[in-house]
């Protein structure tokens, strides 16, 4: 048995140690906003948090995070109004979605550690997830848009 904060709420599973955390995520769990991109951690697009960490749940075993919390983007903001989220929508960012949550989620890590980042700090960071649809522009748009809410806010 694994025993997981998942989204705030502590979880046990019964799964085999090597289990990736996204199957256990999807499968066990059924949060199925966490997606299963490329399965060798070069799309991003199963990115989740781990104690709020950026980390590539396809290539993360289970056992690994064992007593650890660990957030999806179902757990980022309890009514989906994280200023992320609400940019996300408000730019119309996603055209076939399938990597957006991934990509909020590597988000969500970058302004959390960084709110101000600049145009170079969120390329940097936000390098290692893929869009196969193209919409980075739109892309660093929202998380400059989120960035100044947040510094707004504080």
């Amino acid at each position: 048995m694994i025993s997981l904060k998942i989204n705030g709420v502590d979880t046990t599973v019964d799964a085999q140690e090597d289990t990736p955390l996204l199957w256990v995520i999807r499968e066990h769990l059924k949060l199925t906003g966490t997606k299963f991109g490329c399965g060798m951690g070069q799309c991003g697009a199963c990115t989740v948090h781990v104690d709020g960490h950026p980390t590539y749940s396809c290539l993360t075993p289970v056992a690994t995070v064992n007593g650890k919390s660990i957030t999806t983007i179902e757990g980022l903001s309890e009514k989906s109004d994280h200023p992320l989220q609400k940019a996300w929508v408000d730019l119309e960012v996603a055209q076939c979605g399938y990597c957006q949550s991934g990509q909020i989620m590597r988000a969500a890590g970058l302004l959390a550690n960084n709110p101000k980042p600049t145009r170079t700090d969120i390329v940097n960071h936000m390098s290692s997830n893929l869009c196969r649809c193209g919409t980075y522009p739109a892309i660093m748009a929202a998380i400059e848009q989120a960035s100044a809410e947040i510094a707004d806010e504080k």
